[in-house]
């Protein structure tokens, strides 16, 4: 079973975001964009990886999505539908308001929204209530 969320940055002309299908409790990817994406750099580099499977403390680079483990030293990075399994369609979507990024959770299932913006840093919200600081 796998939690499923939504991970957004702020940009200037709305918001982008991506799915991620595993660990989106805020134990599981929370943990990991407060310890790990705290630079727009960083965030944006994520955001262009388009959804992903299972988010890592590094980017990493295109590896077999089928081999993501700690034998192949790979256990630690991003795990992206396009860029590592050649899926189509993955891309971040692009938001005009942060309540599209909401719709977005609905049209997944997700159970948690992650957003980033320079003022704030991190928020999360879990599904309905509104955005917190966690």
């Amino acid at each position: 079973m796998s939690t499923h969320s939504i991970i957004a940055m702020q940009t200037t002309d709305g918001h982008r975001s991506i799915y991620c299908h595993f660990d989106g409790y805020p134990e599981g990817v929370g943990a990991v964009l407060k310890a790990h994406y705290t630079e727009a750099d960083k965030i944006r580099a994520l955001m262009d990886l388009g959804d992903l499977s299972a988010i890592g403390p590094e980017i990493g680079e295109a590896h077999d999505f089928n081999k993501h483990d700690a034998e192949t030293g790979t256990d630690s990075w991003c795990l992206a539908y396009g860029r590592d399994r050649g899926e189509k369609g993955t891309e971040a979507q692009e938001h005009e308001h942060d309540r599209d990024v909401i719709a977005r959770m609905d049209d997944c299932g997700a159970e948690y929204a992650y957003l980033w913006d320079a003022e704030h840093g991190w928020r999360m919200m879990p599904k309905y209530p509104d955005w917190r600081a966690f």
